[in-house]
This record gives structure tokens, C-alpha cells and sequence, in this order.
């Protein structure tokens, strides 16, 4: 029976302090374990007949409800709720349910005719050593264990039992039920694959004394900012339930359950039977995807000899061909010993050199594969000296294993005016040649050129990526100054030089007529040239307003600087993410803070910029004569380019609202509307809709969706898990994202938030000796995943700029094929 009112000090029992009949336990409970219970069997309850489940097969779980106080109100429903389940689905995953208090079951070798035993405890001081041991057996010999709620306070000064449930609760108790959000972001395990992504529940939350997040893998996770989580809160990473291989078994724990009623809810109790799908050995499960040790990140390439690129240029992008090889490119900066010449009278201002480097997985070198003359070595500093162009992109063609090409996005410096300060902006198409890896400068092909100012600094872009259909899609920076807007829209018609406003991002980006702030759509065509597929946001032939105020080539318009963008091939899904503007906070007068952006763009359309941001909110207007003087708030569904510097056309698409956005101060800013839709911009009235990340210093970088490809892959593979799960990042290490996200297909397209966030801060090591400052991240062939990491320094490269490669290490799901109990559902693979 229990035991109450009993303390005892701190159990530390080496297993050489077992008691001298635990050897015999030990081999009863794994022979029962593995081939039901031996002949022998002697102890309390030894002679119990457990009743034969339905299907005929020996599936049992024990529902043990001992408590130090007062059984808890939860018994009664959760012993009828697991008796209920175990009669649920087909024959095959029926079990028979035993419910007991008495703590001696856990000494009696019958003990391993359970396949699990479920904690539905009250707290304190349930078992003595030897039982405690005889749990431990139990796990050692391959049994599960599903803990509920309170089991999270039972066995208090139990290191291996802490271990078991995988973190403590805080000291506050939680007192009544409250409505909350629980992210379901593992969509394969049996406990949450069939329940909503974002799952509204009423239940009694608790909170952790240390999160258990990195060490046990997380099924489902409470989203704070629904309901009160009082003192001891963790914070936007809350895990409510997870699981995890522990000692030989499986173990799985939910926090929730906290209530009687829990247990007669459907999606509770659906809940509950995977978890006790997996525990039992009926199905299969990865508890193991996201356990941090479990993955190993490993810098590829070495740093340059001295006064050379032999390893690495500025890094600036990459791309993996299907036979394992990575591309990566360098913009143009040189090490800290190349000439960096600003003065516009010298023929050779801002001339560098771009890079292409290829390393090769049989040889685990990196060598150069060629390189491209280009503007873009312009030192740092003030933004009228430094330089964002050079070789901005990278793409194979989808048949390059075969024909060797290689499409570059790229500033040539001898399409550099010094007179007028414009340059040519092109995508072009070299050959590989199979015999040397060499690129081959006199194949070029250019597919498509445009001009761009670069009198002044910045955001050229310049991320590529194809779809399904051969499709490719050129990210372009809106080509404006980031300066003479207070950090806010770039909407400054002045200043000019030599006729072109540098500052008005609604001569490009805002612009229909203009190829700078988009993503064009294009589809190469053998000779060299392209056509224009169906579906882009212009045909080029709009008669609206006289006609030639619109390209073709134009897919998303009003983006400012993507950087990078990924294609999900599965969906054709466009993910893009952008830097926004300088300015620290809102302004009542000029409108919204600089606002990084990612989004899941679907279909042709406006993102925004430079008239609104984030989910529709719009900046001021401003205009000659007085550009310091504000105008009215731009209406995001209505939107007009009235620049003066517009050769477009005057109306142009609605903005669109986007997925994620974030500044200095959090994730998703918000803020009350008035009548007209314009937001208060008062800092004491922003709500953050995203609160897994912050700003700062931050450069959005967008990364892949993951698509797991078992026949494909190979060792060091990421697991299952991560597929669909669509990966977000920052230049920085900061607070700012780097995340994998789950989107609900249903809203993602229309700018609906993401429905679960996981970090891979501690799987995507960030740090001095980490990946510190993303800049470019994919998967290969072989199902890793390929970083790169800028460097140290600006416009340069260092000892510091590297390729590393991130696999992982843990194993396939558990139980093994041969250890299920019967042929089940397999879920994680």
C-alpha cells in the first residue's frame, strides 16, 4: 500500500547497492519481457491470472495510482480513459489494462508481463529502493513507461527517476484549469499526428524548475501567451510532453491530464494511446530527433593561405549537386591583403573578385572552380563608399550532372558607368567542365541583365532557387540607400545623382516597370534565352495606363533585400526572407520599426515594400517638394505609386500580409487600429503575436524546407521529423531566429503566423566557435545539412568564413522492427 507522511534523504544508489535478490528480479522480469512471465514466479500477486486482451495476443499495461496524500481526482477518469484505449483501433493494438496502488508490484517478477506501466501518481515518496529498482529493471529490460501530470512530482529525491520523466515541475502548483494553445509540432509521432497543429485545450499547466528542451525529445509544447503560467514560466520553448529512449526502454510524459475531464476528451485520449502505442511496442516512434547530442557539426573546409581564396571567398551562397558536391561562392571582398580601391576616377574602383568554389564529398577537399570579375570590393564604412554587389548567387541546372551548367547572379565590374554610377546587374550561364571541375569563362551565356545605381550602398540581394516545373527564380535587392529615412520607408525622393533617386525604393521595389526589389520567374531555355511561364504577376503587356510600364519577368514585387529564397518542390512553394530597415523603434509619425521578414508566398503578388510591412502595416507617405514633412498613410489594399521617379504603373497590387516578421523588440509586433486600419505605433501598446524571437543587429536569412528522402539518403541523414518543417534564420546569433517552423497549409499562402516553432540553436551551434553568422544554409543528397558561416568580419573574408556540414548521429526509430509486439503502425520513418 502506499506510504504517507515518509521522508527519506536523497537516494543515490550506485546499482552495486542493489539488494542481493535483485539479480533473480533482473532475469524474471526481462525473460517475462521477452516471453512472458518464467515458471518460477514467486512473490506477491505471483499468483494473478491476467486476462487474455482482445486479438489474443499478450499486450498488458499497468495503471499504477499509488499517492503520498490524498489520490488525486484524476484516477478514476484516467484508469477508465487507458481501459478505454486499450479497446480502441483495430484488434492488432488492443492491450488489457491492470490498475493497482499496491508500490509492491514493482518487486514481483510478473512486473514484466506489462509491456507498459503508466504513472498516474499523485507526488512524494512512492517507492522504496527496492521498488525503485525494480522499475529500473523493468526499463533496463526493454519495458515503457508513460508518466502523467503529478508522476512528474513523485520520487522526488530520485536522480533516476528525474532522469525517467525528464524535468521536475517548479515549486508553484498550478491551482485551477486554463484555457491554452498546445503546439503539436512532432506531425509523426502517433501521440500527436492525428491532433490539430495547434491544439485549444483546457487543463492545469506546469511549469518546469529547468526545461527539458534539447535532452528529451518534444511532442508538444504550451504556448505561454494563451493563457497565465504564473512565476517559474519558461518562456516561448514550454514543453508539455515528450518522450525519449531512457535506459533501455521508452519513456514518454505529459504534463497535461491535470484535470478529470482531460481524460474524457477525445483528442486527450487520442493523445494518450500513442503514446501508449509506442510505449507498448505496437508501433514505432523517433523520440530522438531532436535531442541536441545527437547531432554533430563539423567545419569542411580549412582557412585560406595567406594572400589566397584557395579554400573559401566571401561567402555569399550555396548549392549541392545531386551527387553530393557543394557549390559555394564569394561575393567579391578579398582577404584583409587585397587592395580596396573607392576613388570613382580609378578604372579599377570596386573591382574584385567573385568566386566559385566546389567541394567534393569523396575527396573532403574544397578546390576553385573559377572565378568572375566584379563590382564589388568596396571597403566598409559610410554607405556612399561600401558595396553590396559582386557575385550574389548560385544555381545548378536541373539537368547539370549531364550538361555542367552553372547560373550565376552576378555585377560584372566591366559593366561599371564611373560616369553616371550604374552598372549592369545579370544572370548569366557558364559550363562546368567534367574532366578539370573548371568553370569555363568563355561559355557564358547571359540570360538576363538590368541596370542598378551604385553611386550608393545597398541590398542587391541575390538568392536563385527552381521549382518543380524548371522554373527559375532570381531574388533582387530594391537597390536603395538605406540612409535619408530616418531608418524608416525608403520613400525619399531625394537626393539624386545624375537623374536617379537613390533613396526612393518606389523607383524599384514599388516600381512595376523596374527589375530591383523582386523575385522574377523565369524559364531557361537551351540556347541560352528564356521564356516567361503563366502565372507571373505581369505579362509585360498590360495595356493599363498607355501600356510598357510593366515586366513580364516580375513575380513578387515589393521585397527589399532577400537574400536568400528556397523552392519546396513538393508544393512549389516560394519562402523568402528579407532585411528591413534601420529604425529601432515605431514612430507614431513615420509608422512601423525595421521589421525582418520571412513568408511563404504561393501565388504571384506585393509583399509591401516600401508602403507597408509585417501583416499590412503601412508607412507614411512623403513627397516633393518637402520630403521632411509627412503625407498620409499609405492604404495597404489600395495602393498607388505617386514617386516621381516611377516609370511603372501608378496603381499597383494590394500588399499582401506576411508570415513572420520581428524587430528590437520581439517577433509579430502588433498594435491597435483605428477606423482607417492604422496602427498606434505606441510602443506601450505592442502586442507580439511571434514570441520565439527578437531582433537587434539582424539580416534575415531563409532557409529550406526539408524533405526526407529515405531511399536517398545516407549516413548522417536528419531524421524523418524535420520534413515540411521549413527552416528560418539570421545572420546573427543573437535572440534572432533560427528555427524550423510548421506552417498550416491552409493560411501559409495568405500570410497566416507560423503554428509551432522549434529552435536549432543548440543543433545549429552558434557561438565564437560555432556557425555564427549564417549566410546560407541547404541540405544535400545525403540528407545534411550544409552551413555556411560569414566570418568575422565585413566585406572580407577570414579565418573565421567556412563550410561545415551538420549530421546527424542518432538512431533509427525505436522499438526495432523485430521488437514490436505485434506488427503495428509505424510511425517516424
Amino acid at each position: 500500500m502506499p506510504r504517507t507522511g515518509r521522508h527519506r534523504p536523497p537516494k543515490k544508489r550506485p546499482r552495486s547497492g542493489r539488494s542481493a535478490d535483485l539479480p533473480a528480479l533482473v532475469l524474471a522480469v526481462t525473460a517475462a519481457l521477452l516471453g512472458g512471465a518464467p515458471a518460477n514466479a514467486s512473490g506477491p500477486g505471483a499468483g494473478l491470472r491476467l486476462p487474455t486482451p482482445p486479438g489474443g495476443e499478450n499486450v498488458r499495461v499497468l495503471v499504477f495510482h499509488a499517492s503520498a496524500g490524498a489520490e488525486p481526482p484524476t484516477v478514476d477518469a484516467g484508469i477508465e480513459a487507458v481501459e478505454r484505449i486499450g479497446r480502441q483501433g483495430p484488434p492488432a493494438e488492443h492491450f488489457a489494462v491492470d490498475a493497482t496502488d499496491d508500490a509492491s508490484v514493482f518487486t514481483d517478477p510478473r512486473l514484466g508481463t506489462y509491456n507498459a506501466v503508466v504513472f498516474l501518481t499523485g507526488g512524494g515518496d512512492l517507492l522504496d529502493p527496492e521498488q525503485e529498482a525494480g522499475l529500473e529493471s523493468y526499463l533496463e529490460a526493454g519495458g515503457g513507461f508513460v508518466g502523467i501530470h503529478d508522476a512528474a512530482r513523485a520520487e522526488p529525491y530520485s536522480d533516476w527517476f528525474t532522469g525517467l520523466i525528464g524535468a521536475r515541475p517548479a515549486a508553484t502548483v498550478p491551482g485551477t484549469a486554463q484555457r491554452a494553445v498546445v503546439e503539436t509540432g512532432d506531425r509523426r509521432h502517433p501521440a500527436t499526428r492525428d491532433l490539430p497543429v495547434e491544439w485549444k485545450r483546457p487543463d492545469k499547466w506546469l511549469n518546469w524548475a529547468t526545461s527539458p528542451s534539447g535532452s528529451v525529445h518534444t511532442v508538444a509544447r504550451v504556448r505561454e501567451n494563451t493563457y497565465r503560467p504564473g512565476p517559474g514560466a519558461n518562456g516561448w520553448d514550454h514543453p508539455i510532453s515528450w518522450c525519449r529512449d531512457y535506459d533501455g526502454g521508452r519513456s514518454f510524459y505529459t504534463g497535461m491530464g491535470g484535470t478529470p475531464d482531460s481524460f474524457r476528451e477525445a483528442d486527450f485520449r487520442t493523445h494518450l494511446r500513442g503514446a501508449l502505442l509506442w510505449t507498448t511496442r505496437l508501433a514505432r516512434a523517433d523520440c530522438q530527433a531532436t535531442i541536441a547530442s545527437h547531432y554533430k557539426a563539423e567545419r569542411l573546409t580549412a582557412p585560406n593561405q595567406p594572400g589566397t581564396s584557395d579554400q573559401i571567398g566571401e561567402p555569399h551562397g550555396l548549392v549541392t549537386a545531386k551527387d553530393g558536391r557543394v557549390f559555394y561562392i564569394g561575393r567579391g571582398g578579398g582577404d584583409a591583403s587585397a587592395p580596396v580601391v573607392t576613388d570613382w576616377n580609378d578604372p579599377d574602383v570596386g573591382k574584385g573578385e567573385g568566386t566559385v568554389h566546389v567541394w567534393d564529398p569523396k575527396t573532403g577537399k574544397a578546390a576553385l572552380a573559377g572565378t568572375v570579375s566584379v563590382f564589388g570590393n568596396k571597403g566598409g564604412g559610410d554607405e556612399l563608399v561600401k558595396n553590396e554587389e559582386g557575385l550574389l548567387g548560385i544555381e545548378l541546372d536541373p539537368a547539370f550532372l549531364t550538361n555542367g551548367w552553372v547560373y550565376v547572379h552576378y555585377t560584372p565590374h566591366s559593366g561599371v558607368d564611373r560616369t553616371t554610377r550604374m552598372a549592369e546587374r545579370r544572370v548569366s550561364r557558364f559550363t562546368l567542365n567534367p574532366r578539370t571541375d573548371k568553370l569555363n569563362p568563355a561559355s557564358e551565356k547571359v540570360l538576363l541583365k538590368w541596370p542598378v545605381q551604385v553611386h550608393s550602398c545597398c541590398h542587391a540581394g541575390g538568392g536563385m532557387a527552381w521549382d518543380s516545373k524548371n522554373n527559375l527564380y532570381i531574388a533582387t535587392g530594391d537597390n536603395n540607400s538605406s540612409r535619408f529615412s530616418d531608418g524608416y520607408s525608403g520613400n525619399n525622393p531625394q537626393p539624386v545623382y545624375k537623374g536617379v533617386a537613390f533613396a526612393d525604393a518606389r523607383r524599384t521595389a514599388g516600381n512595376t516597370n523596374n527589375l530591383n526589389g523582386k523575385i522574377l520567374r523565369i524559364h531557361p531555355e537551351p540556347d541560352g534565352t528564356y521564356t516567361l511561364p503563366e502565372g507571373n504577376l505581369f505579362t509585360g503587356k498590360e495595356p493599363d495606363e498607355g501600356g510598357g510600364k510593366t515586366r513580364g519577368e516580375i513575380y513578387v514585387m515589393g521585397v527589399r533585400n532577400p537574400s536568400r529564397i528556397s523552392v519546396d518542390k513538393k508544393t512549389d512553394t516560394l519562402y523568402a526572407g528579407w532585411v528591413g530597415p534601420d529604425a529601432t523603434e515605431p514612430s507614431t509619425t513615420w509608422g512601423p520599426a525595421k521589421y525582418d521578414t520571412f513568408a511563404a508566398i504561393t501565388h504571384a503578388g506585393n509583399r509591401g515594400w516600401p508602403y507597408c510591412m509585417g501583416n499590412n502595416q503601412p508607412y507614411r507617405d512623403r513627397n516633393l517638394p518637402d520630403p521632411s514633412k509627412p503625407l498620409g498613410w499609405y492604404d495597404c489594399k489600395h495602393l498607388k505609386n505617386e514617386s516621381p521617379h516611377n516609370d511603372g504603373l501608378v496603381s499597383i497590387p494590394p500588399a499582401e500580409p506576411n508570415n513572420v516578421w520581428y524587430a528590437p523588440q520581439g517577433g509579430g509586433p502588433d498594435f491597435p487600429r483605428d477606423a482607417q486600419g492604422v496602427p498606434s505605433y505606441r510602443l506601450s501598446e505592442q502586442k507580439l503575436l511571434l514570441p520565439w524571437l527578437k531582433g537587434g543587429g539582424q539580416a534575415a536569412m531563409d532557409g529550406p524546407v526539408h524533405r526526407h528522402d529515405a531511399a536517398a539518403t545516407g549516413q548522417g541523414a536528419w531524421p524523418a521529423y524535420w520534413d515540411g518543417k521549413w527552416f528560418v534564420g539570421d545572420f546573427y546569433d543573437g535572440d534572432q531566429p533560427r528555427h524550423a517552423l510548421v506552417m498550416d497549409p491552409r493560411t501559409a499562402g495568405s500570410g497566416g503566423l507560423p503554428a509551432h516553432a522549434e529552435s536549432l540553436d543548440k543543433i545549429v551551434p552558434v557561438g565564437v566557435n560555432g556557425i555564427r553568422n549564417l549566410m546560407g544554409w541547404t541540405f544535400g543528397p545525403d540528407g545534411a545539412l550544409y552551413v555556411l558561416d560569414y566570418g568575422r568580419g565585413f566585406f572580407t573574408s577570414d579565418a573565421k568564413s567556412a563550410l561545415w556540414r551538420v549530421t546527424y548521429t542518432g538512431g533509427e526509430p525505436t522499438p526495432r522492427a523485430t521488437e514490436l509486439a505485434r506488427p503495428g503502425r509505424e510511425a517516424g520513418r
